[in-house]
């Protein structure tokens, strides 16, 4: 790993929004973050992703702040909880890139063992994994194969799947990591490198694509759960 990465995380945040059904008015926080360059990515695609979502945005209601950091275990697991503590998102979206994909691939879940690979600073935990006690495997709790299905029929130009596997180095770490925090409401996204075979423009608008359909699932099962408790 090339020594010098960064990580970048943007903050998303939005004002209150008037929700049409009676009994559910929600505030939205979402937060993502991309990964700076390390390798053979010398440019990393899932940060100039995501600062073409920056530039797309989420719709005037929502305000986006960037926020860097070095890619190292010990600083995602002091950087990731801090946030979450700070901001309490509705949702946290992680988007990193994988020299393997040809797709945008949405990751169902996040592992807990088995990280072996050194960061930046020639580090890995001494245990190999995330959360020392913590459970093997963590589900997101967004359901990824109705977001890939749900994307893929609004036409985005690109080709979304779903993975089980984050991979096993800082991607897994971070996803699993927030995933524990949320007890489940974070997602994590992998895209591609530049030109094989999309833009940053078309991961952009993919990013839109994808956050949007989150954000969308979890209001519905949320609004559901309000309007229940509501009427009980």
């Amino acid at each position: 790993m090339a020594s010098g990465s960064r990580c970048f995380f943007l903050l998303l945040f939005t004002r209150q929004l008037e929700k049409r059904a009676v009994c559910c008015v929600n505030n939205v926080t979402p937060l993502c973050s991309g990964f700076g360059p390390f390798g053979e990515h010398t440019v990393n695609a899932s940060w100039v992703a995501v600062q073409e979502l920056k530039k797309l945005g989420l719709g005037s209601e929502v305000d986006l702040h960037v926020y860097e950091v070095p890619v190292e275990y010990q600083t995602v697991q002091s950087l990731v909880p801090s946030l979450w503590k700070q901001y309490h998102p509705q949702l946290v979206v992680h988007v990193g890139v994988s020299g393997m994909a040809t797709t945008v691939t949405l990751e169902k879940c996040g592992r807990n063992h088995g990280y072996k690979g050194l960061d930046n600073s020639s580090f890995c935990p001494d245990s190999q994994c995330c959360i020392v006690g913590g459970p093997d495997c963590i589900d997101s709790v967004i359901d990824m194969e109705s977001v890939c299905k749900r994307v893929t029929a609004s036409g985005p130009g690109v080709t979304v799947s779903v993975s089980k596997d984050a991979g096993r180095y800082l991607c897994d770490f971070t996803y699993y990591t927030s995933l524990y925090l949320s007890r489940g409401r974070s997602a994590f996204i992998h895209v591609p490198p530049l030109g094989k075979p999309y833009s940053g423009e078309d991961l952009g608008r993919a990013l839109k694509a994808i956050v949007q359909e989150m954000l969308e699932l979890l209001d519905q099962a949320e609004e559901k759960i309000h309007c229940q408790q509501h009427f009980h």
